[in-house]
């Protein structure tokens, strides 16, 4: 019923930027919070930004000062800024969002985009 899909992704020299975008589609009646999550082969998936409804956002602090997340509460996206990047930002993107899909339920649900990869070059 809701569907995520990033683009943006891409490689990059080190020191160089790109920006990521997410748009969430399909049943959604409102969205709690938006944000990306990446991965590299063989760690855990970690958090990388997030923005919540009322624009609050919070950051991993390997991304502080480099990153910027941002969203469109009209068009139910949201984007992150990457400056600086170095190669150990080299992974895999997921935007994740927190969405409530009906009216008659407060049950709000997990959602994940396939992902989109980011390579930065040394």
């Amino acid at each position: 019923q809701v569907q995520l899909m990033e683009s943006g992704g891409g490689l990059v020299q080190a020191g160089g930027s790109l920006r990521l975008s997410c748009a969430a589609s399909g049943v959604i009646v409102s969205i709690n919070s938006m944000g990306w999550h990446r991965q590299v082969p063989g760690k855990q998936r970690e958090l990388v930004a997030v923005i919540n409804s009322d624009g609050s956002t919070d950051y991993a602090d390997s991304v502080k000062g480099r990153f910027t997340i941002s969203r469109d509460n009209a068009k139910n996206m949201v984007y992150m800024q990457m400056n600086s990047l170095r190669p150990e930002d080299t992974a895999v993107y997921y935007c994740n969002a927190r969405i409530r899909s009906s009216y008659f339920s407060v049950t709000v649900t997990d959602y994940w985009g396939q992902g989109t990869q980011v390579t930065v070059s040394s």
